[in-house]
């Protein structure tokens, strides 16, 4: 049988990059970067591979399932839809709307079809209990951009091909390829832009691969990146470097609120010389143009939104806002943050607040960190009954074993997923969609944060196997007859509409309405990625930028207290880290992906280490308030003194789940000691800078 050529876009990360599939009837044979794909040019990660393993993984499932006892059973989908409709109806009927709390997991953001069917099943369920990964991930950086631009999906883009200055807080976009910056082959780009001259300064307290490559790194301190950030605005101000435009509010606020935080005075907490500090401040200042970038490492902790608000305000400042080589804002072929403002979902905060804690709301979510205690306690809007949706929360939630036990507390949960993991194994009903290669493909909401602008649509590689189902057309089907059993017909109505309208014709409008006036079918007939140019000048208008929203500046207190803090005798300060062949939970199925050394492992400085007794290769135990977790310890001195490092994404195994690979290559889930009681201003979890113990441990994992 002849092999064939199939060119479409990676769907399983933010980098977008091109891939060619070679398919022998119905089978993928490979997957290799496409060398003339205009955006990534031939790069591609090994996490491409998943994209045949994962369409071949014998524990995919490939038809609903059902609990019967302690083991499911396989349905059809009528019978499936028809009892995860009833049920979930009954109990909003009985006890109100909130009675069901609705998780949208991360992929629920790499295709478009799937993010516009999950918005119109949150409009059917009708529920304050709305969960998703961005409070445990992007939350604060949308905080930032509601507070600053009025709009939360206005995200500022580092013009990383054009810069002269690249300052990178917490980010190892080696590894990731960009996270809210899609840049495919970002070592090309930054060696570029060292090449033309150029300078890549990296803050971080691991020596990961990107501040390798950069002119210096900086290993912070976990948790103090706001402490470092009011420090530079504060010599801005100190030595006439900033620049304030008209375009600015909140100037003279911004220059009190920094006034106490001289680098003299942080350099102790920050573990960064006040010399460096202001030596950083100036070379940014007079750069011809920079920007400041951050990501996972500043956006969970502590302060991870007021971090995101000083990096607008730094890049404000110098300058470097809305404009060529700084922070820019994408034109993309859909323009989400237009519709966004016409539409009034621009943002919103404190509309109202979760039932136990009084966590507010930010954009209709409350925080992940609240669910486990929304189920547990009694009352009027207990959540009794959850919809998930391509999400594996006891993983990628804080206090992890909290709400793994808080699950088996439901009367109600419907997944829609094609694994039984950690999550769903917890499921009533199970409705697997089909996987990305036998659905249609457009990066509807990833296309707001490219490095570049570019568009492509990808129509379906296969036909759906028989009874598979796209994902869109189960969330649509769920949401029409959830809103019908609780009688909320205008709700089934606008469901069903969209049903039969389908996804495609409203991209299709979207792209129509867009800047560039195009239309599906001419992206299809292209067949590949549309450049559309670089990143434009000018995209903020006329518009206002506050550079001293309240919720920001009553938060600097707080972190001026952080100053006068110190570790207790033997705590060190756990961080994550991410890894090139992991995509949070779910590619550890994939024997291609999990074979070699064992990457979930507990990084440990020698120093620390030798203090401990442990040795490379040994065990040790971390223990924090909420839990405790044995890991294997590596030994390293590319980690900063007083912390340790795990991965996410690990902690597979449990009882009940179908995951072979997965389970054969367990490790520990880090979410097992974080804390849920630690929250930021925006409501999003403190992941990094967690204070643990570490002993050594005497039983070895390996």
């Amino acid at each position: 049988m002849t092999v064939a050529e199939h060119r479409r876009t990676c769907p399983l990360c933010e980098a977008m990059c091109g891939v060619v599939l070679d398919v022998e009837g119905e089978t993928v044979r490979g997957v290799r970067g496409d060398p003339d794909d205009v955006f990534s040019r031939g790069y591609v990660c090994p996490k491409a591979v998943a994209l045949v393993d994962v369409h071949h993984d014998p524990d995919r499932l490939r038809r609903p399932l059902r609990r019967r006892g302690g083991d499911f059973e396989e349905v059809g989908w009528e019978e499936a839809l028809g009892e995860a409709s009833a049920r979930l109806g009954a109990i909003q009927r009985a006890h109100g709307d909130d009675a069901v709390g609705l998780y949208l997991g991360n992929p629920t953001t790499h295709g478009y079809s799937i993010a516009l069917a999950s918005l119109e099943l949150a409009k059917a369920l009708a529920t304050r209990n709305l969960f998703s990964t961005a409070s445990v991930d992007h939350l604060p950086h949308m905080f930032a951009a509601y507070h600053a631009f009025g709009n939360k999906a206005l995200l500022p883009v580092p013009d990383v091909d054009r810069t002269d200055f690249m300052l990178v807080l917490g980010s190892n976009p080696l590894v990731s390829n960009g996270s809210l910056m899609s840049a495919p082959g970002v070592r090309r780009r930054l060696e570029a832009l060292r090449a033309r001259g150029g300078r890549l300064v990296v803050v971080d307290p691991r020596r990961t691969r990107t501040a390798e490559l950069a002119d210096e790194h900086l290993a912070i301190r976990p948790g103090t990146d706001a402490l470092l950030l009011l420090a530079l605005l504060r010599t801005l101000f100190e030595g006439g470097l900033a620049v304030a435009s008209g375009r600015l509010e909140g100037v003279e606020e911004l220059r009190r609120a920094v006034q106490p935080f001289a680098p003299e005075r942080v350099e102790a907490a920050t573990g960064i010389a006040a010399g460096t500090i202001r030596r950083l401040a100036r070379d940014f200042a007079a750069s011809p143009s920079a920007v400041c970038y951050g990501r996972l490492g500043v956006c969970t902790q502590r302060f991870g939104g007021l971090c995101c608000w000083l990096m607008i305000a730094l890049n404000a400042l110098t300058g470097n806002l809305d404009r060529v080589g700084g922070a820019m804002f994408t034109t993309p072929a859909a323009d989400l943050a237009r519709l966004a403002r016409l539409l009034g979902e621009a943002g919103s905060f404190g509309r109202f607040s979760s039932r136990v804690r009084g966590a507010p709301e930010f954009g209709g979510e409350l925080p992940l960190a609240v669910l486990a205690e929304e189920i547990e306690a009694p009352g009027h809007g207990q959540v009794r009954g959850l919809v998930t949706v391509a999400g594996n929360p006891v993983l990628s939630a804080p206090n992890g074993k909290r709400l793994d036990a808080a699950l088996g507390r439901l009367e109600c949960l419907v997944a829609v997923d094609f694994y039984v993991n950690e999550t769903t194994r917890h499921a009533d009903l199970i409705l697997p969609p089909v996987f990305a290669l036998e659905r249609d493909h457009y990066d509807l909401l990833l296309n707001a944060l490219t490095v570049r602008n570019v568009a492509r649509y990808c129509p379906p590689l296969f036909e759906p196997s028989e009874g598979g189902r796209e994902d869109w057309r189960i969330l649509l089907d769920l949401a029409v007859g959830v809103a019908r059993r609780k009688r909320a017909p205008v709700a089934a109505a606008r469901a069903a509409a969209l049903r039969a309208t389908t996804p495609r014709r409203v991209l299709d409008l979207l792209l129509r309405l867009g800047p560039y006036r195009t239309t599906v079918r001419r992206l299809e007939r292209e067949g590949r990625t549309l450049d559309l140019g670089p990143l434009r000048p000018g995209r903020l208008g006329r518009r206002r930028v506050r550079l001293a929203p309240e919720p920001m500046l009553a938060g600097v207190a707080q972190v001026e207290a952080a100053l006068e803090e110190a570790p207790r005798d033997g705590e060190l300060l756990l961080i994550g880290r991410r890894q090139l062949r992991d995509h949070n939970s779910w590619l550890h199925n994939v024997p291609r992906l999990v074979r070699g050394r064992d990457r979930c492992t507990l990084v440990v400085h020698p120093a620390d280490a030798g203090r401990r007794g442990l040795e490379d290769g040994g065990a040790a135990r971390v223990r924090s308030r909420t839990g405790t977790l044995v890991a294997p310890v590596e030994v390293s001195d590319a980690i900063r003194e007083g912390v340790v490092s795990l991965p996410h994404g690990w902690g597979h195994g449990r009882p009940g789940t179908r995951l072979g690979v997965a389970g054969a290559h367990a490790g520990v889930c880090v979410n097992d000691v974080t804390d849920d009681t630690l929250l930021d201003v925006s409501g999003t979890s403190a992941l990094n800078g967690v204070a643990v113990t570490v002993e050594a441990h005497a039983n070895d994992t390996r």
